[in-house]
């Protein structure tokens, strides 16, 4: 089976390109976006007591959530624990 070298070199063609333009986008995304940021604001500083939380347990009073029952428990092997050392070939 002949190798089509013609394919290759259309593809090498428009690889070169592609390549080129991934590198300047991330270039132009660091130059301007860390580069030439500059000093980042600090986030307001939050206080003990500002910040508000209501929990609402009302959602467990649901009549779907008391029909649910816990899973029996699992019970244990009688024979053992099985063998000694599980990663001896048998």
């Amino acid at each position: 089976m002949p190798v089509n070298f013609i394919q290759e070199r259309k593809r090498q063609k428009f690889l070169v390109p592609i390549v080129l333009a991934v590198f300047g986008v991330t270039l132009l995304v660091l130059w301007f976006g860390y580069f030439r940021g500059g000093e980042i604001p600090a986030p307001p500083a939050v206080q003990p007591g500002q910040i508000k939380i209501k929990i609402d347990l009302g959602v467990l009073e649901n009549p779907f959530l008391k029909e649910i029952q816990p899973f029996p428990a699992v019970p244990t092997p009688e024979s053992g624990q099985g063998r000694e050392n599980p990663f001896l070939p048998y």
